[in-house]
């Protein structure tokens, strides 16, 4: 019953994520405090993706470290200077807008990208590398980068991000890693897929609870907020299709190819949009807010493509050897 009700929640991924988005803005007055909950929500998804690797799996990554590198210039180089060149394009002379675009593309990949990466078969031990790597720097990058485009400076509590991350990555990660050391991989048939269709629940738990927190941002609709949301998606789009075109590019296999897709396309809203609110004026926050809307959406329709395109790829080496 729950692998059957698992393969119905990810059919309607895509559907989950906006919903959830939509309740949690209508609902925010009711829910905005229950958004402590996330990270242990958080913690619990991420250890039950992390039930189907070893540390075995993680020495390899280690070994082949060009795709974290790759994913590193992704998210810290081109989508930066992509988001720089459509800023000053679509808003010029808006310094505040340009900034606030800049800010949602060299804040760290996102947390969830760990989750669909889980969902989608990609290589877990490479994207819990890619995102220990780049919250790791991201103290560092952050601020600096800022700099390097704007002039501007901000101070990040780099304490309380990696506190953060341990809570709600690493330790639930190594324990879910161990027991799957511990059994010989026995565990993600014995437990991890009774808890995977729990896991895409909590997904749209999560998006709903931040959804109820960004709702004060969205409330005065006008043609400029329309401009940013479109600006915002159009870019967070292509940040995917870059990732998922240097993937292939490089000739990586499936699992590398979708862990460079969500690592490089996603990133950590809710602390860009703490960091925006925190350090800088309204009108830089809205973009990074903006960006909250509808990431998961367009995280669920990657992975929609993704799954496609591969299902597609094996049916044509299928009928090629047929036809050999």
């Amino acid at each position: 019953m729950l692998q059957r009700m698992n393969k119905q929640l990810e059919k309607i991924m895509p559907l989950i994520t906006p919903v959830s988005v939509i309740l949690g803005v209508l609902s925010s007055v009711l829910l905005k405090d229950f958004s402590y909950l996330v990270p242990w929500i958080f913690a619990f998804m991420t250890f039950a993706g992390s039930l189907s690797s070893n540390f075995k799996s993680l020495t390899e990554v280690i070994a082949r470290p060009f795709p974290v590198f790759l994913a590193m210039c992704i998210l810290h180089v081109l989508m930066p200077l992509w988001a720089w060149g459509v800023g000053h394009v679509s808003f010029h002379g808006d310094n505040f807008t340009i900034t606030g675009l800049i800010l949602a593309m060299v804040i760290p990949t996102g947390v969830t990208s760990f989750i669909w990466v889980s969902i989608y078969k990609g290589n877990i031990p490479m994207t819990l590398s890619i995102i220990l790597v780049d919250t790791l720097f991201s103290p560092i990058i952050v601020p600096y980068s800022i700099s390097l485009f704007m002039g501007q400076k901000i101070d990040m509590d780099f304490m309380s991000i990696m506190k953060g991350l341990f809570g709600m990555v690493v330790i639930p990660s190594l324990v879910g890693m161990f027991l799957n050391q511990l059994t010989k991989g026995r565990i993600k048939d014995q437990l991890g897929s009774k808890l995977a269709p729990f896991s895409k629940i909590c997904m749209g738990i999560v998006v709903m609870l931040n959804g109820s927190v960004v709702a004060p941002y969205l409330r005065h609709v006008n043609l400029k907020l329309v401009h940013i949301t479109l600006v915002v998606f159009f870019i967070a789009l292509t940040g995917y299709l870059f990732s998922f075109l240097l993937g292939r590019l490089i000739k990586s296999e499936r699992n590398t190819v979708v862990t460079l897709t969500f690592t490089g396309g996603m990133r950590n809203i809710s602390a860009g949009a703490v960091i925006a609110v925190s350090y800088f004026p309204a009108a830089v926050a809205v973009p990074v807010v903006v960006g909250m809307l509808f990431q998961q959406i367009l995280a669920s329709l990657n992975g929609h493509f993704l799954s496609k395109y591969y299902e597609r790829k094996i049916e044509h080496q299928e009928s090629k050897s047929v036809t050999v």
